[in-house]
């Protein structure tokens, strides 16, 4: 009995308690196992990240920088987070009881800003692995870059920039695998489990979000470097493939345009894609502006009076002539530099960047055509072959990319531009004042230094008062002697087109092109000053009120309204077709000889272009209104005299002599400051 006594304790351990309490055990072990594992390898994984960004990408100065930028994308943000990620993993470790509860939770955290920046750095991994294999077609350079690395990281080996680029997407897609271990050794029954579960959960959809956003980004990366091709490059590209789906989407753009089937309308993208076309706009008028500035700036530094012989006694003269080379010699080119560093380049580069994101919004529209054309097949036949599936999912991916980056490039291409206006008025402000500081001695000679600033604004508004006075006196002298209204004249062999155009919409619905026009769009038209078009619509067909659709009487498409002037048709169309109509003959481009009256304007004579012309062959010459014109001859060498031979700015050509008037003789005036 006293045996017997003896092995019932024995036996207890082999009882269903004793087992599940050894297998409760070894699943805790385990479990304290995992977590061990994931804390210090995420201690090795930042060590090895900081060593990069350190040690091995300061002595990589035998590489641009642009090539570091690519090759360590934004591992400092990289580097920024998981810091902030272990110091609070391993502040889990004072919680024991509730350590795998808190890492479950710290993932949850942590989900999207892990998303954030390691898609930044995936996207780039591609294009950073070109750039390595371009080195090691240098042997020389890849040698120096492979010593660099193994003196810092020995365990790299032959693999070299290649070992260390790859650690963040292994790390990144190890989480799950991690996550997963944990919760194998972790009681389903216990608080932690299902934290675990949203945990694991979380990190797997991280890694599919990044890999669509690389998917996507290599979309738009196949499309945006399309859109940098060469003319001749295309060329190549074009082939049966290539000519059958243009045919098929300008099939299906036609069909919306007349209504036969819809059009997908999504106003999140219309909204942004108007939103990047003001931008762009904003960002080219700026850029023209700021071209034009420079132009004219060039142009002051070269206009150098105060290196002439001035003929005026006197000590201002010289202290003008002083102060002017001063200013020349150093404020206004430094200002200058300073501008094309600081505001020019800035915009040229923001142009830039803006172009890429405008091939897509371009691409988009194809891909939109073809994703349409595949979706009426999937209604009808209900299949569709795997490339139609593909433009499906190219769409669909290009879409998306689009709409989650559109919002943020507009803000950041406004901020961009923003700045760069506040760096052009800053740079504006500092050469007024140092003008004014270097002038602050001439300044007491001017002959009003004594008056107050109120006494000299109420003298400088008399004098101006003054002035537009006298001002207005010469615009009624000159408007006394204006020939009566005329219209711009119609281009060659344009009569019998807008018979026709007059024929068939009436009076009421023709325009005139009030400067040229050139279409940028797939349906917009190039049209030339002076054409003659009919209105069809008054709007496109997303309601814009900015694009006409217009008939030119052989071709119909959209132009800008703010170039459209409505055309007057005057009695008696032949009389005003023989007054503007240009030559017919191609060498001479003047109107045939018929009976004229006494040409109005008298040979070798100084008049004014009443109304602005433009040329449209090396046999005539443009005008701009208000210009002073030397009329050579007063007729064309048929003896027409609607045509008159003129000289302007020293170029010689024929403009309509009914263009041209006599300038009035008024009274002599100036304005002059009073003393």
């Amino acid at each position: 009995m006293a045996e017997h006594g003896t092995d019932e304790p024995s036996s207890s351990t082999g009882s269903p308690d004793g087992e599940g309490r050894d297998s409760g055990d070894r699943l805790l072990l385990h479990q304290r196992l995992a977590v061990r594992e994931l804390i210090d390898t995420e201690a090795s994984y930042l060590h090895m990240l900081q060593l990069c960004a350190s040690d091995i990408r300061s002595r990589l100065q035998q590489l641009p920088q642009g090539d570091l930028d690519v090759l360590f994308s934004n591992i400092d943000d990289v580097i920024e987070v998981n810091s902030r990620f272990l110091h609070d993993l391993q502040e889990t470790a004072s919680r024991e009881d509730e350590q795998v509860h808190s890492i479950g939770n710290l993932f949850l955290e942590f989900q999207e800003e892990l998303e954030r920046v390691y898609k930044v750095y995936c996207a780039s991994y591609d294009q950073a692995l070109l750039l390595v294999e371009t080195y090691r077609k240098e042997p020389e350079l890849q040698r120096e870059i492979q010593g660099i690395i193994e003196a810092v990281v020995p365990q790299a080996g032959p693999s070299g920039l290649s070992f260390l680029l790859v650690i963040p997407l292994q790390r990144i897609t190890k989480y799950p695998l991690l996550l997963q271990k944990i919760l194998e050794n972790t009681d389903p029954d216990a608080s932690a489990y299902p934290v675990l579960q949203r945990a694991a959960s979380a990190l797997q959809d991280v890694n599919t979000n990044i890999n669509e956003y690389k998917r996507r980004k290599e979309v738009a990366s196949k499309y945006t470097k399309v859109g940098q091709l060469t003319l001749r490059e295309r060329l190549a590209r074009i082939n049966t493939h290539t000519l059958s789906k243009k045919t098929t989407r300008l099939s299906q753009l036609l069909k919306q345009e007349a209504g036969l089937v819809p059009r997908t309308e999504d106003k999140e993208f219309d909204y942004l894609e108007e939103r990047l076309h003001w931008v762009s706009l904003c960002v080219t008028e700026t850029k023209n502006n700021v071209a034009v500035y420079l132009a004219n700036l060039e142009a002051f530094l070269h206009f150098r009076p105060q290196e002439s012989e001035l003929d005026i006694p006197g000590g201002p003269v010289v202290q003008y002539c002083s102060l002017m080379g001063d200013l020349q010699l150093q404020a206004f080119p430094d200002f200058k530099q300073r501008l094309e560093g600081l505001v020019w380049q800035p915009l040229c580069s923001l142009a830039k960047a803006l172009s890429g994101p405008q091939n897509l919004v371009k691409k988009r529209l194809d891909k939109l055509l073809d994703f349409e054309r595949v979706e009426e097949k999937l209604l009808e036949v209900g299949s569709v072959t795997y490339e139609e599936q593909e433009a499906r999912h190219t769409y669909q991916a290009l879409n998306s990319l689009l709409v989650a980056e559109l919002p943020q490039l507009n803000q950041l291409a406004m901020r961009w531009l923003g700045q760069i206006l506040h760096t052009f008025v800053d740079l504006q402000r500092d050469l007024a004042k140092q003008v004014l500081q270097r002038a602050e001695g001439s300044l007491a000679q001017l002959p009003h230094h004594h008056l107050s600033q109120p006494a000299f604004r109420k003298l400088v508004e008399d004098v101006l008062g003054q002035t537009g006075h006298q001002l207005r006196s010469f615009q009624e002298n000159f408007e006394k002697v204006l020939p009566p209204p005329t219209i711009q004249p119609l281009l060659p062999g344009a009569e019998r087109q807008v018979q026709a155009l007059l024929s068939r919409y009436g009076p009421e619905k023709l325009y005139q092109v009030t400067s040229n026009i050139s279409g940028a769009g797939t349906l917009d038209l190039t049209l030339l000053r002076g054409q003659i078009v009919a209105l069809l619509q008054n709007k496109d067909t997303k309601g814009n009120s900015s694009r006409w659709l217009v008939d030119t009487g052989g071709h119909r498409g959209y132009v800008p309204a703010g170039k459209l002037e409505l055309y007057r048709v005057i009695p008696g169309q032949e009389e005003v077709k023989e007054q503007v109509q240009p030559p017919k003959d191609s060498h001479h481009l003047t109107p045939e000889p018929s009976p004229a009256p006494v040409p109005s304007v008298p040979t070798v004579t100084q008049v004014v272009a009443a109304y602005p012309f433009m040329a449209r062959s090396s046999h005539e010459v443009s005008l701009q209104a208000g210009q002073l014109v030397t009329v050579l001859e007063a007729q064309d060498k048929k003896g027409n005299p609607e045509w008159s031979l003129v000289e302007v700015n020293g170029q010689r050509g024929y403009v309509p002599s009914s263009f041209l008037a006599r300038a009035p003789s008024p009274a002599p005036w100036g304005w002059s400051l009073p003393s």
